[in-house]
């Protein structure tokens, strides 16, 4: 096992905070669902709770500067994490769904939501980047 000593360089910094952002936004949607008709139950609560907790620990892991913590958030959080996000949203455009009709029938906690997933990715998205600049490829590499 191989862990580095020093400060994590500003691209790893800047990664976790992103990362952290994307757990944030997860946390807000599952609180703004319930202002919608199909609030989540105790089940689907727990089950979140315990995703957003072990994603934060794993994201921390980070700073071990250990290369396969790196390659388990980018494969868990990046790639599985943005799928489960647009998923319902590609299977409702390819349906026939219509962005306008949809924002003009939309309530308030359904226009919540759609900003916190589009920062959810953006945020998943960036940290990705950052995740993989060549300063924290020497970090993740030593």
């Amino acid at each position: 096992m191989t862990t580095t000593t020093g400060t994590a360089p500003a691209a790893v910094n800047t990664s976790v905070a992103l990362w952290f952002t994307a757990i944030g936004c997860g946390v807000a949607e599952t609180l703004v669902r319930f202002a919608t008709p199909e609030p989540p139950g105790p089940v689907a609560l727990a089950v979140r709770f315990a995703i957003h907790l072990g994603l934060a620990g794993l994201v921390l892991g980070l700073y071990s500067g250990r290369d396969a913590v790196r390659w388990a958030v980018a494969l868990l959080m990046g790639l599985l994490g943005t799928v489960s996000l647009v998923v319902e949203p590609l299977r409702w455009l390819a349906a026939g769904g219509a962005v306008p009709e949809f924002l003009a029938a939309a309530d308030g906690p359904t226009i919540v939501i759609v900003v916190l997933r589009a920062v959810h990715v953006l945020a998943v998205l960036a940290a990705l980047v950052a995740m993989f600049r060549p300063a924290a490829d020497r970090w993740f590499r030593r």
